[in-house]
């Protein structure tokens, strides 16, 4: 079993989502196991958040925590296009984390700075409010009429 620190695409409700992946694949579903934060900022490629991990204290990024057998792993490294062999824009490593009162050593996928290119970064710490407010209509946002 591996647990899982998910920040982006992969949470719950999102296009990648764990738990359709997981279906789609015909393998068990990840054990839900709460919510957890890593240092580091996020930059917006568009579809996906990018991590850059920051070694300092400091900046915080909110995500979910799973637990994920060996065959779930592969696949979020294909969604990931994550290959060790290989220069890859995500990377995937190790972090301990806090669940509550619980300590877990837990994998994530923080991005390459180095390949950051256009990205653009974000002021927030949790990808699905930051692409909530991005993606909400104009008029919502600024209580402007439409038209």
């Amino acid at each position: 079993m591996h647990y899982v620190f998910v920040y982006g695409t992969l949470r719950r409700g999102e296009i990648n989502d764990i738990y359709r992946l997981a279906q789609r694949r015909g393998l068990p579903a990840p054990a839900y196991l709460g919510m957890s934060s890593v240092p580091g900022r996020m930059v917006d490629f568009g579809d996906w958040p990018g991590l850059i991990e920051q070694a300092a204290p400091g900046r915080r990024v909110r995500g979910e925590v799973y637990a994920v057998d060996e065959a779930l792993l592969a696949a979020m490294d294909e969604v990931e296009e994550y290959d060790p062999a290989q220069d890859t824009l995500f990377v995937r490593r190790g972090i301990d984390l806090w669940i509550g009162e619980r300590s877990l050593h837990c994998q994530y996928y923080p991005i390459n700075p180095g390949l950051v290119g256009e990205a653009v970064p974000i002021d927030h710490d949790d990808w699905v409010a930051y692409r909530l407010a991005r993606n909400a209509p104009r008029e919502l946002v600024t209580g402007a009429e439409p038209g």
